[in-house]
């Protein structure tokens, strides 16, 4: 049965723009976005089918383009958080999976954009902003959500004659699941335990391509609000030292700082529909390389409980009632963090 992108009832209030907090560059966006979105008809029959065509529209439309920073192919010099709010909430007002598609790609490829190698930046963050590459973020494991360092995947030194950055590979090993984009994707930005007794702080990130021997990512998940989901299995997967992505045991840093930018991505995925709000306060900070001052949009206490991983839900369930702290607390998901034990990333 053909089922089309539903046409929606009536086109979305843009009264926000006139607010002093946008600029024009921001009203222009949202202009040339909404009739655009409004003559979108994609058949959403199969959820897979429709975001690879999906990212390939937003691609032609150049909409992915404020995904990667102007250097590599991006429409802004940096990533914008007003810029990126305003496309999710129209894209989610016509079409979840449309939302959905354009999120993964600034999700999956933003550790690439913080952290990448320029070789890196060059091959990937093009590819996504052109609709040519789909990209993925694969963090969460069976046992490891809320406490991300007790994620038992391992990229170990294939020779001891390994050298950084120049010669040799890793050689990845175990389950990561709820991944989105999961069996689309060409390439998954994934975390790994380079030292396995060290915690948070012996995590790594890898780009690992899609067609890599060792890698499975065949275990599709369905859920009740259809979008590509997925378990990966990686087993012996050989990568070269080249697709190491930041500094090596640097990975738990660089995956918070993408969640900061794309924040909030697994609860309103999981819900399958509803629009994006603008960040909420949050001191100021120095910014990173490619991203604006305001690219934040965590409330404040989010990142300190990231950083103490399980303590960092423990003490939030205990300010709850007892009937909300089963569902708030470790190993579930927190709505405030956007990051729990069933994490769609």
């Amino acid at each position: 049965m053909h089922v089309a992108t539903p046409p929606a009832p009536c086109p979305p209030s843009t009264a926000h723009l006139a607010l002093p907090f946008f600029e024009d560059a921001h009203r222009v966006l949202a202009e040339g976005l909404v009739p655009w979105a409004a003559a979108q008809e994609v058949d959403e029959t199969d959820d897979r089918a429709a975001c690879r065509d999906w990212v390939k529209r937003l691609g032609a439309g150049g909409w992915l383009r404020y995904c990667v920073p102007a250097d590599h192919g991006g429409a802004l010099p940096a990533l914008d958080s007003r810029a990126l709010v305003l496309l999710r909430e129209t894209l989610a007002y016509h079409s979840p999976l449309a939302d959905f598609a354009f999120a993964m790609q600034g999700l999956g490829s933003g550790a690439i954009t913080l952290a990448g190698s320029p070789a890196q930046q060059a091959h990937y963050l093009r590819g996504v902003a052109r609709g040519e590459l789909i990209a993925a973020f694969a963090l969460s494991e069976p046992d490891a959500g809320s406490d991300v360092g007790a994620m038992k995947t391992i990229a170990t030194r294939a020779n001891n004659t390994w050298t950084s950055g120049q010669n040799g590979s890793y050689s990845l090993t175990g389950t990561k699941t709820w991944i989105s984009n999961g069996g689309i994707a060409d390439f998954y930005c994934v975390f790994a335990k380079t030292e396995p007794a060290g915690g948070t702080r012996g995590i790594s990130a890898f780009i690992v391509d899609a067609n890599t021997p060792g890698l499975d990512d065949s275990r599709h998940i369905h859920v009740m609000a259809p979008h590509p989901l997925a378990t990966l299995q990686f087993t012996d997967c050989t990568v070269p030292a080249t697709a190491l992505l930041g500094e090596e045991n640097g990975g738990f840093k660089l995956a918070m700082r993408t969640l900061d930018i794309f924040p909030r991505l697994g609860s309103r995925r999981s819900a399958g529909h509803g629009a994006p709000r603008a960040g909420r306060g949050r001191a100021p900070r120095a910014p990173t390389p490619h991203v604006r001052p305001d690219a934040g949009g965590l409330p404040a206490h989010a990142g300190k409980d990231r950083r103490n991983g399980r303590a960092g839900g423990q003490r939030r369930a205990a300010h709850l009632p007892r009937s909300l702290a089963a569902r708030h607390g470790p190993g579930t998901r927190d709505s405030r963090s956007g990051h729990g034990k069933n994490d769609r990333h």
